[in-house]
């Protein structure tokens, strides 16, 4: 049913000239329909920048059942076995997937159907209510579909949404008619050439309801503007991972900092974790986390050197601080990465322009653009929006606007509070240790070791190691490096003993390097991701406080943002989605963050 799908749904023909298109499948199965509408989107020379794929599955198959399942479309084998290469970790829940450069994005979303429809915020262009082409056709279990479900996806359309589905599934539409869909009198026939099993015409149906279609629920869509130019202030993990994000969707995006070079402040970590948070309840942070760390490898894998700027180490996680006789855990999506090696890797990308050694000061409206101020006031740059991505130099920033623009009702107190928290890491080269003294993966619990990263040094490279960190406000006096260097040795005795032990003879020595920076932080340790006041056209933005997890969070938090303002489905569900949001100490979010919340509860499988 593959092509039919496509053609039913006027594809390719209907994508051309747009700037993307967002295609909802109700069952994703073998991943056919997927991977076809991926090849005719290769194949369109005409094809939109971007490709948006959201499919369900109740449970995804294994990875030797996907790669077998191509033997009998051999066409798509090449493309399967690129998904196979991101086909893991597919726990409950949405998984971004990322293809072509970031162009074709595949949402999976595994559990019950109507639970995944709801959790949905984006309006597909083709819809694809159809059985896998591998399976008996027309098969569909109708214990899944009901009137709700019927609702749930019609929430997912927009006037004008084409949707296809088997000739022989009559008793869908019943539920579909009353919801807003007209049917198509045209039947649509498979090609000869069609590699599925067994012909089977489809029907069609369009989503143009008699009544004016309103949303009732809350969105966390963003105000939607022709692609244009931005500004994006910060040069770190987060400001760089917008700046991509953006770019890819087409915008020119100029990156200012204050300092010369890009990842200058707390970026500039020589060697970060990427490591996924583990809860027994899979608590928010946990979900948010397991979600970046997908889409930061996807990133590490398409921009950086494996084994120079990263690498897919897995990680030892020990249970310090739980009860006595806590196994340790294995985390083996985890890897050691270089943060300013992917923030120079993502500046580098077309359409991004960075200027360092400027400061931003304030800000004027100008029309519909923005300008950026020096404390001169010297316009340093125009936008038509703005992206705030520097950490706790965006709150002075954030006060300038309240005081000078009401109108906009922008109320510093409803963003989550930013402290900057200080960090010092340890660190040396081997120098002669033998090699069986260092364990062959990085070690995280209470602090983190990293014991073999190659760097440049003495006009050579040599193999290093990293021990880290300390962590203390920056509204208290700071601690001594000796203090801080002592404190680090007893976290990797603690960590791993025999490696302390080792290294004890260095760090008495002084021989240990010092490398230190302020991280931004959140009162909830989550990031603030969102507008910075809520109109139809809201076009000043942040995203700032990543504290400690800047690698795990920064690419999700730039995929989010970038989502909200093309309309585009979001990398996580609503729900999860809006604990990021930048004005959630507002009481009105407050109250949709608790409904959301509550609706999780009661999907959940």
């Amino acid at each position: 049913m593959v092509a039919s799908c496509l053609q039913g749904c006027g594809l390719p023909q209907a994508w051309r000239g747009q700037e993307a298109w967002r295609v909802l499948d109700t069952r994703f199965a073998r991943g056919f329909n997927f991977l076809s509408t991926w090849q005719a989107w290769r194949q369109d020379p005409q094809r939109p920048r971007m490709l948006h794929y959201v499919s369900v599955t109740a449970a995804p198959l294994g990875i030797d059942e996907l790669l077998a399942s191509s033997a009998s479309c051999p066409e798509l084998q090449l493309l399967t076995e690129e998904l196979a290469m991101q086909w893991s970790g597919l726990l409950p829940g949405f998984h971004r997937l990322t293809f072509d450069g970031g162009h074709v994005l595949l949402t999976l979303c595994v559990g019950d159907l109507t639970a995944m429809l709801r959790a949905q915020q984006f309006a597909a262009d083709s819809v694809y209510l159809v059985s896998d082409p591998a399976d008996t056709p027309g098969c569909f279990p109708t214990s899944h579909w009901d009137v709700w479900t019927a609702k749930a996806l019609a929430r997912c359309c927009r006037r004008g949404t084409m949707l296809v589905a088997p000739m022989n599934a009559a008793y869908w539409y019943a539920d579909l008619t009353p919801c807003g869909f007209e049917m198509a009198a045209d039947p649509v026939d498979r090609p000869k050439n069609s590699p599925a099993i067994t012909p089977s015409p489809v029907l069609r149906a369009q989503f143009n309801p008699s009544w004016t279609i309103k949303r009732t629920r809350s969105t966390m869509a963003g105000s939607l503007m022709a692609v244009g130019r931005c500004a994006v202030i910060g040069a770190g993990l987060a400001g760089a991972s917008v700046a991509a994000s953006l770019a890819r969707r087409g915008w020119r995006v100029q990156v200012l900092d204050q300092a010369h070079t890009p990842a200058a402040g707390a970026s500039g970590l020589p060697v970060g974790l990427l490591v996924p948070h583990v809860s027994a309840d899979d608590c928010v942070l946990s979900r948010l986390s397991r979600s970046g760390v997908r889409l930061m490898l996807q990133q590490a894998r398409s921009l950086l050197q494996q084994g120079q700027d990263w690498e897919a180490t897995g990680t030892l996680e020990r249970q310090l601080n739980r009860s006595p006789g806590s196994p340790d855990l294995w985390h083996p999506q985890a890897a050691w990465l270089k943060p300013s090696r992917l923030v120079h890797a993502w500046l580098a990308q077309p359409g991004i322009t960075f200027q360092g050694d400027v400061k931003v000061a304030a800000l004027r409206q100008c029309g519909n653009e923005w300008e950026l101020l020096d404390a001169q006031d010297n316009v340093l740059h125009r936008a038509s929006r703005v992206v705030f991505a520097n950490a706790g130099g965006a709150t002075a920033l954030l006060e300038s606007l309240q005081a000078t623009l009401p109108a906009l009702d922008i109320r510093v107190n409803q963003f989550p509070v930013m402290q900057g928290v200080r960090g010092q890491v340890s660190w040396a080269m081997h120098n002669g240790l033998p090699d069986a003294a260092f364990p062959p993966f990085p070690v995280n619990g209470a602090g983190s070791v990293v014991p073999r990263v190659p760097i440049d040094a003495n006009g050579g490279q040599g193999l290093a190691w990293f021990v880290g960190a300390s962590y203390q406000p920056d509204d208290q006096p700071a601690t001594p490096d000796e203090m801080n260097h002592a404190a680090n040795l007893d976290r990797l005795c603690k960590l791993n003993p025999k490696l302390g032990q080792a290294l004890a003879g260095q760090f008495a020595a002084g021989a240990v390097n010092t490398w230190k920076g302020t991280r931004c932080v959140t009162a909830d340790r989550l990031p603030a991701v969102g507008p910075l006041y809520q109109t139809e056209h809201s076009s000043l933005w942040i995203c700032a406080g990543l504290g400690s997890r800047g690698l795990s969070f920064s690419m999700l938090c730039a995929e989010l943002l970038a989502a909200r303002w093309s309309g585009e489905p979001l990398p996580v569900d609503a729900g999860l989605a809006r604990t990021l949001d930048a004005r959630r100490g507002s009481p009105r979010h407050r109250n949709q963050l608790d409904r959301s919340l509550e609706l999780q509860v009661s999907c959940a499988p």
